[in-house]
């Protein structure tokens, strides 16, 4: 499914600004994501990607500006609220709990929507899983952890899901099912933030595209866009 472009946008964030301490880690960032959108965020490390993520999550404290959820405010919403809105959140660390087994982790959040997808199309989506339901979670390889990451928030119904990274480090087969993945969520309408460090990847995946460095955006490009700014966008990365 493809974003209608005249559409209002899903998700608005105007003039963001984000601190570590002392550390300006955003400085007046905006940009939109409509419903049914892959929209990636590209920079270098430290460009601000992961911190845009958990601002628009409710997960970093000291934020200002704006950021809208269909048309309401979010900024200071405590996280739990902003994923009962429909919301889901895959961290780059991934988040599996090591008491618990697969389908423990996969069960834990609660649904926020009945919506969310059930077990069996799960495991038509990542048939890694099924097998693995009785083992605990970080005896899990590094991909199967990442599909468990993802499977979990589609469970609960969320429909703006916010990934970090998630072909970091994995293996090839693995990021070729997570890419097949995604464009399964986008053929189901659903809206997606994705952070990532594999051009090659996000290029593929994205319907559009925006960079960080330094916490600025500095450009924003559609994916018919990137094979004549290719060259630039090596620039930006450092590749």
């Amino acid at each position: 499914m493809t974003a209608d472009a005249d559409a209002a946008p899903l998700l608005s964030v105007q003039r963001l600004n984000a601190w570590y301490g002392e550390s300006h880690a955003l400085q007046g960032v905006d940009l939109s994501v409509r419903k049914g959108e892959v929209v990636t965020l590209l920079g270098r490390n430290g460009a601000g990607k992961s911190t845009l993520l958990r601002c628009i999550m409710g997960l970093l404290s000291r934020c200002s500006g704006s950021i809208q959820l269909g048309g309401k405010s979010v900024l200071g919403l405590a996280p739990e609220r902003i994923a009962a809105l429909g919301v889901g959140y895959c961290p780059e660390e991934r988040g599996i709990f090591a008491t618990l087994n697969v389908r423990e982790n996969l069960l834990l959040p609660p649904k926020v929507d009945e919506t969310g997808l059930p077990l069996s199309r799960i495991f038509e989506l990542f048939p890694n899983i099924e097998p693995r339901l009785r083992t605990p979670g970080t005896k899990l390889s590094g991909g199967e952890q990442q599909m468990l990451a993802i499977a979990r928030i589609l469970r609960t119904g969320a429909r703006l899901l916010l990934l970090d990274e998630p072909t970091e480090g994995l293996a090839p087969a693995i990021v070729q099912r997570i890419g097949t993945v995604l464009n399964a969520l986008r053929d189901a309408a659903y809206t997606i933030v994705l952070v990532e460090q594999n051009l090659a990847f996000a290029v593929r995946s994205g319907d559009r595209h925006y960079v960080l460095e330094g916490g600025r955006l500095v450009d924003s490009l559609t994916r018919s866009e990137v094979a004549q700014r290719r060259h630039q966008l090596h620039r930006y990365l450092g590749v």
